[in-house]
């Protein structure tokens, strides 16, 4: 199947939503005939008409599926939610059918008992003991009243998954703020209130303002606004999305999925699902991911309390009585920066207009490894306000395409994440990548641009850090490819991009002011920096929470199914977790973990970040934080995907284990 479109991009404008199901289901067919073709061939089992075969195998199937769930999580519609919900359990019927398959895992143990005597190359052997491995962990040696019932459980837990998104995107949407008075919006900036009164127009109101719980709405009105209860409201209902005891409540779906993931674990052999999980990760067991967690979160926790103490003497200061609740965090976060820093984050936001961050990132793949990126006009796209690029190497030559789509809306998911609509592979010739970068920026109105916050630009920069992942891959075999690394590898080359994102010798490249073209100036970059340091703590215990509660979850035992609210008040009282702070994802609308692929993995940005701030001293060491000959070590680091462990392809770059001490230098944690 060939696509006639620039590059073989996926035809986005041709493709009806109804489309998806059937030629979804008619790569299933394909793949089926072509593993049944591996299967009963009558050639004895080779490294090449077996595990290439099968590594080669199902290429329509991930053709067509790849854009799909693109579409559905970043544009979706009453369509494609049915077509998710109908897809699930038949691509979950699918996968198993493959990796159960006895007579197809005969052929791949017979090549892999043969390995010392193959002559292959190194990432042959990889593919091999993958595949192997593959099998394995997927329950091929199980009896067959096991395998019966593991069937059964992947069924249900692809239709549980599907639903605790689908629950989470209505509850996010049905979620309405409406303000009627200009004088509850407090200092809210011009864009925001340009966002919420379209918002509110949208929503049958014929004035007023409209905030959601999307992040470019919900966080600034609570850093913005004076009115207690409005807070309260918003926070609230962020705070209990999924879990309001109506038609979208996530407690019995993820209860269920807990379970569940507790007898698959056991199935197999493993004590936990996180055992399971971990065992084929970096840190390789739950007990080295505590252990690396407990020596942070005392130091965090301790950090958090000081800035809590400093936000309450604020709302003292101001008069205000009543006790200081987690909706006042984020209002008397920005006091405190006024007061102590003279710095005020909307002072910032002009510097960050959407298309100047997007032109930092450029620049820095440029000065890293003399990328270029050429902007395409005629190809399909799967909304109006997605860009397109083309990718080009020093020497002009191709390298891939990058989709960028940018604004929340509620056709879209929240958060942010990068896709491989294909990845790149060099069987039969080269294959060039297509990725995509998904954001949640607030959208261009008539009058006002997208001007982003600090954080937001900052997400721009790990996005794009995926995204270099996929693009910059150089290897033979699709499946160790780009990002197809372990889970707590696979945060590290997008967070280590982060370190130079606030570099002033960066910032000077693409922060520019949008109406006059001014340079951020040397003392607000100075301010913008200590202002952010203030609230590391309540950053880092916000994320480590939700870290401690996916372990918690994913550690169980006993397939009983647990109290979802009662287990996470457990869980953060035994962590001592201060009230004025809940973790950053509750369990209802924990989707990471609930319908994505991180759980017993939401550690691993934090494991990550060890890299990062270690790989980031290495550029500052020489002096040179573009440094030509490190950033070619890096690059190919990252051009060799999944084809070697994790710390082998790090120690290559680094030339030794990273040290924590960085991470805690820069979390402040010291």
């Amino acid at each position: 199947m060939k696509w006639d479109t620039p590059f073989g991009v996926p035809p986005f404008d041709k493709i009806k939503s109804e489309d998806y199901l059937p030629a979804i289901r008619q790569g299933i067919r394909e793949h089926d005939a072509e593993i049944e073709a591996i299967i009963n061939n009558a050639d004895t089992p080779t490294f090449k008409n077996t595990i290439e075969a099968l590594e080669l195998s199902g290429a329509v199937l991930n053709k067509v599926s790849r854009p799909f769930f693109a579409v559905k999580a970043a544009n979706t519609n009453d369509i494609l939610n049915e077509a998710g919900k109908v897809l699930a359990p038949e691509l979950s019927k699918h996968w198993d059918n493959i990796n159960l398959n006895s007579g197809l895992f005969n052929r791949v143990n017979a090549v892999y008992q043969q390995k010392e005597k193959l002559n292959i190359s190194a990432e042959e052997l990889k593919l091999l003991e993958e595949t192997y491995k593959g099998f394995v962990r997927a329950g091929v040696n199980l009896s067959e009243e096991k395998q019966t019932r593991l069937r059964e459980l992947n069924s249900r837990l692809a239709v549980l998954s599907q639903k605790f998104g689908d629950n989470l995107l209505n509850e996010t949407n049905d979620f309405e703020l409406y303000v009627s008075d200009s004088k509850d919006l407090g200092n809210a900036s011009k864009g925001l209130l340009a966002v919420a009164a379209n918002e509110s127009k949208k929503r049958g109101h014929e004035n007023g303002w409209s905030f959601t719980l999307h992040r470019p709405s919900i966080n600034p009105f609570l850093q913005a606004s004076a009115n207690r209860e409005m807070r309260n409201k918003i926070y609230d209902g962020y705070a209990m999305r999924g879990n309001n005891n109506n038609k979208n409540d996530n407690k019995a779906i993820l209860e269920e999925m807990a379970s569940i993931r507790v007898e698959k674990a056991q199935l197999k052999g493993y004590k936990t699902h996180a055992s399971f999980v971990l065992s084929d990760n970096m840190a390789e067991t739950p007990e080295a991911v505590y252990a690396f967690m407990n020596k942070l979160w005392t130091p965090a926790l301790n950090r958090a309390k000081r800035e809590r103490d400093d936000l309450k003497k604020m709302m003292k200061k101001e008069g205000v009585k009543g006790t200081f609740d987690g909706s006042d965090w984020r209002y008397y976060v920005e006091k405190v920066r006024k007061d102590k820093y003279s710095f005020d984050e909307e002072e910032t936001r002009p510097y960050f207009e959407f298309t100047s961050v997007r032109e930092g990132v450029f620049m820095l793949a440029n000065k890293l490894f003399g990328l270029t990126f050429k902007e395409l006009n005629d190809v399909p796209k799967w909304h109006k306000d997605q860009q397109v690029f083309e990718v080009l190497e020093a020497d002009g030559s191709h390298l891939g395409i990058i989709y960028m789509d940018f604004f929340a809306r509620e056709s879209k998911r929240g958060g942010a994440w990068m896709n491989a609509l294909r990845s790149q592979s060099n069987v039969n010739g080269m294959i060039t990548p297509i990725v995509t970068n998904n954001f949640n920026f607030p959208p261009v109105t008539k009058d006002t641009p997208s001007l982003l916050s600090f954080t937001e630009a900052q997400t721009f920069f790990h996005e794009f850090g995926h995204g270099l992942h996929g693009l910059l891959s150089n290897v033979k075999y699709e499946s160790l490819s780009g990002t197809n690394v372990p889970r707590d590898f696979v945060e590290f080359p997008s967070q280590v991009m982060e370190n130079w994102m606030s570099e002033p010798e960066v910032l000077k490249l693409y922060a520019k002011h949008y109406k006059t073209g001014e340079v951020i100036p040397e003392s607000l970059i100075k301010k913008m920096n200590e202002a952010n340091d203030f609230n590391e703590g309540f950053r880092t215990v916000e994320y480590m929470a939700a870290a401690y509660l996916d372990l918690a979850w994913h550690t169980l035992q006993d397939t009983k199914q647990q109290k979802a609210n009662e287990f996470e008040k457990k869980e953060m009282d035994r962590l001592g977790l201060i009230e004025e702070i809940i973790p950053r994802y509750r369990s209802t609308y924990f989707s990471h973990i609930f319908a994505g692929g991180y759980s017993s993995g939401y550690y691993s940005y934090l494991w990550s970040e060890v890299l990062d701030a270690d790989a980031f001293e290495a550029f500052k060491e020489t002096g040179n934080i573009f440094d030509p000959e490190l950033a070619k070590k890096y690059r190919k680091m990252l051009s060799q995907g999944g084809t070697k462990k994790g710390m082998e392809l790090y120690k290559e770059f680094r030339g030794k284990e990273p040290n924590i001490d960085a991470l805690i230098k820069k979390r402040g944690l010291n």
